[in-house]
Formats: C-alpha cells, structure tokens, sequence
C-alpha cells in the first residue's frame, strides 16, 4: 500500500500580467461607481424595467429578451431598491434610499472583466503574450468603453458574454482531446444563450461562432464529437434561451401598463387589471350571451366591436351614397355601447336557456347590439373608407328595398376539433356574412368626424385567408338573464362574475411574448445625439451623457481617438494583406507556412468577421442610432490590431510600434478622462481644447 507523501506541496502558475490589467481594469470601471448620483442618459429607460420587476408588474420591451433587465434587476435587489422611482427625467438626482452603487455594479464588473477576457481571447488565437497585453491595453483605456460600462446599461454585458463565448470555444478548440473540454464547449453555449438573451444583436455574433465551428467539425460528421457539438451549440442555447423568458414570465405576474399590447387571453392570465374583470366568467359563448368582442387587428392599441344610436351620412364627401343605417365601428375604450348579444335566428330569446346550449364552430348566429337592438348586419353597398369593402351596419328597414342580410358564420380559426365550441378569450373567431362570405374586419382607418374618428368596421372578401387580422376575441362575457331592453340595459351597466379560474401554459406566454417582441415596435423619434453607422467609424458624433446643474462638470460617450484610429488601420491593413496573400497563393507563391496562414486566417474569421456581423446589420435597421451601437464591433478591432502588429512586424519593429502605439493610447486616454469620469471640472477653455472634432457636441458654461 502506497503511503501518502508528506509534506503536501499544490504549485500554481499566476500571470502576474493578466492580474494587472484584472486588477487596472476593476479600477478604472468601479473607482467612483456612484458619481454622478444622478440618472445617466439610457439610465431613464432601463430604470424603469427594474422598477416593474421589483414590483412584479408584466412589461415588454421590443429591444430586446429579458436577460439583460433581469441582470439589472439583480443587481438593484442586491441593493434593497424597491422600485419606487420615479424614472421620468435624466439628470434626476437620486435619493439617499437608493443604492447607485448596486443599479451599476453588474454592467461594471461585466466591464471590467471583458479586459481580461480579451487578454485570453489573444492567446487563444495563438498569439504572444505582448500581443495579448497590447488589446488588453487598448480595451483597458478604451474611453467609450469605460463611460459605458460605468453605469446602468447593457452593451457592456452584451460584449462580454459575446467574449466569453468565443474564448471558451477556443480553449475547447486549443484543449487535447479529454470528456473535461467539453466543459468549455458547454460555457460557449450557455454564452451564447445569454449574449442572445441580452440583445438581439447577440445574434450575430452567435451565427459567427456557429460558422467558425462548422469549419472545425468539418472533418467529424458521423463522430461522437460532432453530436456533443450540436448539444452544446444547439440545442444548451435554445433550451437557455427559453429559461430567461420562463424565469421572466415568473416574476411577472401582476398587470401593468404594457397588458395592452397582449392578447386577452394573455391579460386574463395577470393579477388585476383585465383578470379582475374576466375571472369567474363563464367559459362557454352559449345562445344569449352577452359578450364584447375584441379585434386582433387592434395592435398595439385594443378595440372592440360597438355601435351607437349615429347613422352612416347619406352621401359623403367624396359624393358616394350609403345606407344610412346605424354606424357599426370600432372603439378603442371601454364602454357600455360594446356589449352584443348572441342571438338563434331560430328563436326570439334574448337570455341563455338552462341548460345553456353552447355556439359550436359552423353555427350560423345574430349579433344584436344591446344597447340599442339593431342586429348586425352587411350588405352590397360601400364601406365609407375602403370602397372595395362591404359597409358594416346595425339594421334600420327604411323601407326603400334593401333587406335584412344579418345571418353570420362562426369560424373558429384556432379550434382543436370541427366540434369545438366557441370559448371566452381562448377561441380566436372570425365572422363570416352568410349572403356574401365577406368576412368582418376591422381596417384600422379612421372616420370623419361623423364617425367620431373611430376606426372603421367592413366585410372584406378580399383577404388573406391565413391573415390574424380577421380574428375576432370574446373578452367579456356573461349569461344574459333578461328579456326586456330597459332591464338589459341595467345588467349591461352592471357585470356579475363567478368564481372560476383560468390559465394560459407557460408555451402560449413565450410564444406571444417572443411574436410581440418581434413585430410590435414603437415609434421612432429623431433624437439630438442619433447618428449613423458611418459616422461611428471616424467618431464624427458623441453624446453627451450627464451635465452637472451648475458647473462644467461633464461625461460624454468619446472614444479613444487614438486607439480608435488605430483599428480602422488595422481593418484596412488586414483586408489589404489578406487580398496580397490570396492573390499571391493563387499564383503559387506562399507566403507563409500553413500554420501561420490558418492562424492568420483564424484571426480575421473571428475578428474581422465579428467587425462586420456587428456593424453591417445596422444599415438594414430602420430605428434610432447611436455612437454606442458600434461598441461591441469596435472590440473585436481592438483585438485584431495588436495580434496583426505581431504578425506583420519583426520582433524588433513590433517592440518599437507596440512600445510607441501604446504611449499614445495612453496620453490619449488620460486627455479625456475628465469627459470620462466627469472630473475634474474643466474650464471653458480647456473644455474647447478637448473639441478635436468640429462634429463634437461639448457643453460648457463661460463665466
């Protein structure tokens, strides 16, 4: 038996370079953390997500998946914030009750630790450790970087999991063969997953890890490797990429302002708001009952199907007649006037019969408007705003031969059986007009002012089969107990509810959240600092984040001018090289052994390609734009232009260009420190001295 040697010795390597710049990197990022103790720009937007996380309140933001709030929100539920502030005005100084400290710590750690990041990233690209050091450096005195990173905002978070992703694929790529590497593979994926779940621009750069793997797996398909490959960068990301919007949707259970944009059934399932007036009511639509219908259509803002005692003008503007019957409109508020009765044409009663019988898919009804009785009804005259359309009417006989034509089809578009009944809030309805199988919808025109600028209701037959806007939602309900019209008008005034309970799986929340997010946008607006993605690549713009209320002090978004410079050259240097190579193997002459070629290859797929798949996307957007957007493309500049000084230089030159470059990028950052940190308070003078582009918005106060 082997006895255990003692003393027992553990040897550990430290870098002391890579601890340096960890340790310089934390400084520059949280030294100061809670200066300015006031809302910072983007502050304004981000804060209020957190406020309705601490309070539980359902939100969707268009921007983007939820990781990026929740990271956020941690990090306020580290500091005690309990949400209740008011984020209505940048430069709004924060009370003593809340931790500025904690509302910036995460995206700050995120940023110091992408300089680290981008240290190993360098080595695993096969470079040396000088390289290494030199984008450590540049992304270390980065003043963009440092500005954004300093407080509550997320492309610091973004850039830093997008590293990590690529590191930890590298050192899985780098590591022998062993069951432990593909701990590595795993990080890469989860990565990944949570770049995505930060921004969609995460996206991109996940495509292009994805691409740079396909490469590498090449050679393995039919081998175990290749399906541990797949799991890791397929499907860990996915399953992730669903458990941010499970860990969001959980937190969110109470109504809030943003409800609107969901669809009933959606609502129904958040403490108050619409639950309160939907919960206990029957699930069935049954013969008499009293229901008011929501369009799909209606997005982002809601309407329901109404009526009111006004009638179409006899003729309009434009000289086309019409009915003159009841107006049949849609109406983007609660009110009485949206409540109809589901009528058999078979029979006179208004109220649901006991046992009450359920209106199946197929069934042809009545729609009788309640408050004033008319039935709903279409027919071959012109709707007034889009003429190829049928008019939508209650019905009036007038006596001039124009016949009742208010039978109807009930069209369950999302039913599970040809049996299925009509059901409150679930069933998605379309309504088709018997006499001409014109469907009712709503065209989200809106009427003159004889229509009181509501929206305008037709029977279209020229439409999309497949189209969601036909839809139709049943959002209140009730079983109509009376027969005369003064006794239903009360019980219209006055709802009943029974006690039920209803929800909405978990897969219906993700599938509608993930669809909002993607097609409901929010209107742009111009803003003072917006510029475009040209204008980033020679910093033609800045913003100016944080004004004191009386000094010069200040903090704009300014990048390093010369580190700055120096990836564009970088960019262009290695497009030039990579162009002479190619065009020099391609006449048989090479230049360089394989080995170097497929570093020097690597090197561009990563950082070039990364360049571009975060700064082209942005010509094809059609939304406001900012100097910060380029933030993630410009460090994968910053980690190409060291590691291309290293392969173009000897030993010598490299020393003297990284030696000198780097001499620069340092004076560079600390010219621009103040604009940085907001202090110290510069002069007029000196502030105008910082001006190095005539583009550059510089506020200051003359004395």
């Amino acid at each position: 038996v082997m006895m255990l040697q003692l003393p027992l010795v553990v040897t550990a390597q430290v870098d002391l370079v890579l601890l340096l710049v960890s340790l310089l990197a934390l400084w520059t990022r949280l030294s100061r953390l809670s200066y300015p103790n006031a809302v910072v720009f983007d502050e304004v937007y981000y804060g209020q997500f957190v406020s309705l996380y601490m309070k539980r309140v359902f939100f969707i933001d268009d921007s983007g998946p939820p990781l990026g709030h929740l990271i956020l929100a941690f990090g306020a539920y580290l500091g005690g914030f309990d949400g209740n502030f008011v984020w209505n005005r940048i430069g709004a100084e924060y009370p003593s009750s809340v931790s500025v400290w904690s509302l910036r710590l995460l995206p700050a750690l995120c940023g110091a630790l992408c300089v680290p990041l981008v240290y190993l990233l360098t080595l695993e690209l096969r470079f040396s450790h000088l390289s290494a050091l030199g984008a450590a450096l540049l992304l270390l005195l980065e003043n963009s970087l440092i500005v954004q990173s300093r407080f509550m905002l997320l492309e610091s978070v973004l850039i830093f999991f997008v590293l990590l992703a690529f590191f930890s694929y590298l050192r899985f790529h780098n590591t022998p063969s062993s069951c432990f590497r593909y701990g590595w593979l795993i990080l890469s994926g989860a990565s990944c997953a949570a770049a995505v779940g930060v921004k969609y621009m995460g996206v991109f750069s996940y495509l292009l890890l994805l691409g740079v793997a396909s490469l590498h797996t090449w050679n393995l398909i039919g081998d175990r490797g290749c399906v541990c490959r797949v799991v890791c960068l397929l499907v860990v990301p996915v399953l992730l990429y669903v458990f941010w919007f499970y860990v969001h949707l959980s937190l969110l259970h109470r109504s809030g302002p943003h409800d609107q944009l969901m669809s009933s059934a959606f609502q129904a399932s958040l403490e108050g708001g619409l639950s309160r007036i939907t919960q206990g009511q029957p699930l069935e639509v049954a013969y008499g009952s009293q229901v008011t219908l929501r369009s799909s259509a209606s997005q982002p803002v809601p309407c329901w199907l109404h009526s009111h005692k006004a009638n179409y003008p006899i003729r309009y503007e434009n000289g086309r007649g019409s009915s003159h019957q009841q107006q049949v409109t849609c109406y983007p508020f609660k009110d009485v006037n949206n409540w109809w009765i589901i009528k058999d044409p078979g029979r006179q009663e208004l109220v649901v019969s006991s046992p009450p019988r359920p209106v199946r898919h197929g069934d042809v009804i009545q729609l009788v408007h309640g408050m004033t009785s008319r039935f709903l009804n279409s027919h071959d005259v012109a709707a007034p705003m889009s003429p190829h359309a049928q008019e939508v009417s209650g019905y009036i006989d007038f006596n001039v031969s124009m016949p009742t034509q208010n039978l109807w089809r009930v069209d369950i578009s999302n039913r599970e059986a040809e049996s299925e009944s009509w059901k409150t809030i679930l069933s998605d309805v379309r309504l088709v007009h018997v006499n001409t199988s014109a469907v009712l919808r709503m065209t989200g025109v809106s009427l003159p002012d004889w229509g009181f600028r509501q929206l305008e209701v037709v029977a279209d037959k020229l439409f999309k089969a497949q189209s969601s806007s036909l839809d139709w939602t049943v959002e209140e309900h009730r079983y109509g107990t009376s027969q005369e019209q003064k006794e239903r008008e009360a019980e219209l005034h006055s709802p009943t509810h029974i006690d039920v309970n209803r929800k909405i799986s978990f897969w219906a929340k993700f599938l509608e959240v993930q669809w909002k997010m993607l097609t409901v946008k929010q209107e742009d607006s111009e803003h003072k600092y917006s510029s475009s993605p040209l204008e980033w690549i020679t910093m033609e713009t800045n913003i100016a984040y944080w004004l004191h209320s009386s000094t010069n002090a200040q903090i704009h978004l300014i990048g390093n001018p010369v580190s700055w410079g120096v990836a564009n050259l970088s960019l262009l240097a290695y497009q030039l090289l990579a162009a002479v190579y190619l065009l020099r193997r391609r006449r048989g002459f090479k230049d360089l052994p394989d080995g170097v070629w497929s570093q020097f290859v690597c090197l561009g797929c990563v950082c070039v390609g990364g360049w571009v798949v975060n700064f082209v996307p942005f010509f094809l957007m059609e939304k406001t734009l900012f100097l910060y957007h380029y933030l993630p493309a410009l460090c994968y500049l910053h980690l190409l232009s060291p590691a291309l000084l290293e392969h173009t230089h000897t030993h010598l030159l490299r020393y003297i260009y990284h030696s000198f470059g780097m001499l620069l990028v340092v004076l560079s950052y600390r010219t621009f420190c103040p604009l940085t940190y907001g202090s110290p308070e510069l002069s007029a003078n000196q502030l105008q001295g910082l001006k190095w582009r005539g583009s550059w918005d510089i506020l200051y106060r003359r004395r």
